[in-house]
């Protein structure tokens, strides 16, 4: 359950829960599980299927054939911790990623370094979604300090000014949100391309290698419309709250 969530539930308590209210709560939730069930229960499958070659090996060669040789790839503890840092230049692949042999870790791999590639030429919806981070981190630290008033005052909403200020962090928020999916999209395009275009696996494999990073993918696209949906219903009951 998100900040959100958390401070729909809060501002409503269990009784008398408005119906937009519930819909977008209950809704949001049960999505965003079923489609995280979907993912890991697509990567286990994916993981039996065995490649010649771990994460880490598939991730040094992909940046090879794209001539990045500042790139490190490195192993981070935890799962689902997989992750492309453009501040040091580093590949981070959770430790199952970095050292298995299968179509999973090779379509994790080469995902994250997607990122990398995208770095390397500049690719605008990367560039934009780095210079939003700054702004993005001030937003939900705010939110996160509305909502912890709000759990303690059960009244912080009810302030115009303040309501005004969460809508804005949230819209801040949603933004970064929408703007990670054509990153996250086209991350994965390139790595399917390059696993392709190297031999790294067959047609079969490439299926599962695909729809690994699609359901990947959709947990990202449940977090974006959840987010819309969340600011959609603040802003409509500040502008009502305005026009009373």
């Amino acid at each position: 359950m998100t900040t959100i969530d958390l401070l729909a539930a809060a501002q409503t308590g269990f009784m008398g829960i408005p119906g937009t209210y519930l819909l977008i709560l209950v809704g949001s939730v049960l999505v965003s599980w079923l489609v995280s069930s979907k993912m890991k229960s697509r990567f286990r499958e994916h993981s039996m299927a065995p490649l010649p070659m771990s994460g880490r090996e598939v991730a040094e060669r992909m940046l090879a054939d794209a001539g990045i040789r500042d790139v490190q790839v490195i192993s981070t503890p935890g799962q689902l911790t997989d992750h492309y840092n453009p501040a040091n230049k580093t590949v981070n692949l959770s430790e199952a990623v970095y050292n298995q042999r299968n179509v999973a870790a090779a379509a994790v791999a080469a995902h994250e370094c997607g990122h990398a590639v995208q770095h390397a030429k500049a690719y605008k919806w990367l560039n934009f979604r780095s210079a939003m981070v700054p702004v993005t981190n001030i937003a939900s630290s705010m939110m996160n300090f509305i909502f912890m008033i709000s759990i303690f005052g059960m009244f912080a909403l009810r302030t115009p000014g303040l309501l005004w200020i969460f809508v804005a962090c949230m819209a801040v928020t949603t933004a970064f949100s929408l703007v990670t999916l054509p990153v996250e999209f086209d991350a994965s395009k390139r790595a399917l391309a390059w696993m392709e275009r190297s031999g790294i696996t067959a047609s079969m494999d490439q299926g599962r290698a695909r729809n690994a990073l699609f359901w990947a993918a959709m947990t990202y696209v449940v977090a974006a419309l959840s987010s819309l949906a969340w600011l959609a219903y603040y802003l409509f009951q500040l502008l009502g709250t305005s026009d009373e």
